[in-house]
């Protein structure tokens, strides 16, 4: 009787085991067949990948500084043409 009953924890032991492996193939399949729709989902709303994101924030920062710099060359010039200007125009003044 002690074989029967070995033998039948045996058949337990290893039926488990094939439904641990198929529980696992099933997990695997629905992990594939969610990430697949997911990514599926994604591309139809246009959603930009985080590699497209960093790269077009870093162009804007790029941009932004530039922008900067123009901008105070640009002050720079405008207050440089601006003081010729008053010196000129204080002399005309006083004649008229």
């Amino acid at each position: 009787m002690t074989q029967t009953s070995n033998r039948i924890f045996d058949e337990m032991a290893r039926l488990m085991n094939d439904a641990a492996g198929v529980a696992q193939g099933v997990r695997r399949e629905v992990d594939t067949l969610v990430r697949t729709q997911a990514e599926k989902m994604l591309r139809d709303l246009d959603v930009v990948s985080r590699e497209e994101f960093e790269a077009v924030k870093d162009m804007a920062r790029l941009a932004r500084e530039e922008n900067e710099a123009l901008k105070a060359r640009l002050d720079a010039l405008e207050a440089k043409a601006a003081k010729p200007k008053k010196a000129a125009g204080s002399p005309d003044e006083g004649v008229a």
